[in-house]
């Protein structure tokens, strides 16, 4: 992983200069968000931290403050799916200079089939995946191409590869975020600005693991044994940083890619086919921990 001197590519252009000295973590109160933010103050970046729970938001801050001197935590509670969510965030930030917007939120909270629940869920998953993101990428890309440096991390994930059972609004909205953070990217890569789509699979966050409580996978939300086919936030993070100017797509991890290449020799109907059949697995009934 590049360390805080040097981000791993021409002219050893160091991370806080290339992606600093702000960054904008949505989603930033637990999983891969926190962990995203931990690892850019790591690198002497101070973080803007944007989600709807203030007490979590404190706690990271004061973490991150702690654990990494001269780096500034900001908390700001914010609503993405609120009419309002780009004015309270323009007011917390206007006054600082963000190199970075990494946006995290918009995890499906419910897993479950599209009829199970009004039809409101899954336009509040579509505004706060899909109209947020592109709104917040729209007012922070400007000064970032004034600068001519910056990064835009848009995070999506292999439900967005094909449709799938129980991710109706979420995988359409996934992939939504992967085409916009590919088309970002050929029009801001040029202007110096690095857009990564960073597209995961199962990974080891608190939601996950709620999740799996609910259906049997595991017995406690707590549990400290690894789950099998899981990557950890940490490893997901390091590997989205070590790749962070190799846009426009990441697939994270090794099955993901495997995953990914694979979906790509098949035609549509049968990606579907698959998809369906994946979601038998773990998501149902299989405890059996990594080793």
């Amino acid at each position: 992983m590049p360390g805080p001197e040097s981000d791993g590519h021409a002219g050893g252009t160091s991370f806080e200069a290339r992606y600093g000295p702000w960054a904008v973590v949505a989603g930033a109160y637990d999983g891969v968000g926190a962990a995203y933010a931990r690892a850019v103050a790591a690198r002497g970046v101070s973080v803007v931290l944007l989600a709807r729970r203030p007490a979590e938001l404190a706690e990271v801050a004061r973490d991150i403050t702690g654990r990494f001197e001269n780096v500034q935590a900001r908390p700001v509670a914010v609503d993405l799916t609120a009419e309002d969510a780009l004015a309270t965030i323009r007011a917390a930030t206007d006054d600082l200079e963000v190199g970075t917007l990494m946006y995290c939120a918009g995890g499906d909270p419910v897993y479950e089939p599209f009829l199970a629940n009004p039809v409101e869920v899954a336009l509040a998953l579509v505004q706060r995946n899909c109209v947020v993101s592109m709104r917040l990428c729209h007012h922070f890309a400007v000064p970032m191409v004034e600068r001519g440096h910056g990064a835009i991390v848009l995070v999506a994930s292999g439900a967005g590869l094909a449709g799938g059972p129980y991710m109706v609004a979420y995988g359409a909205s996934k992939a939504f975020d992967i085409v916009m953070a590919e088309g970002l990217w050929a029009e801001l890569h040029p202007k110096g600005i690095d857009v990564l789509a960073m597209v995961l699979g199962m990974t080891d966050t608190p939601s996950l693991r709620k999740i799996l409580t609910q259906r049997g996978v595991l017995a406690d939300p707590d549990d400290p044994m690894p789950v099998a086919g899981v990557m950890s936030v940490e490893d997901t993070v390091a590997e989205a940083l070590d790749n962070l100017a190799d846009g426009p797509t990441l697939f994270v991890g090794d099955q993901l890619k495997t995953t990914a290449q694979y979906l790509r020799t098949v035609d549509r109907n049968e990606a579907v086919r698959l998809m369906v059949q994946g979601n038998g697995g773990i998501m149902q009934n299989d405890r059996t921990p990594a080793t």
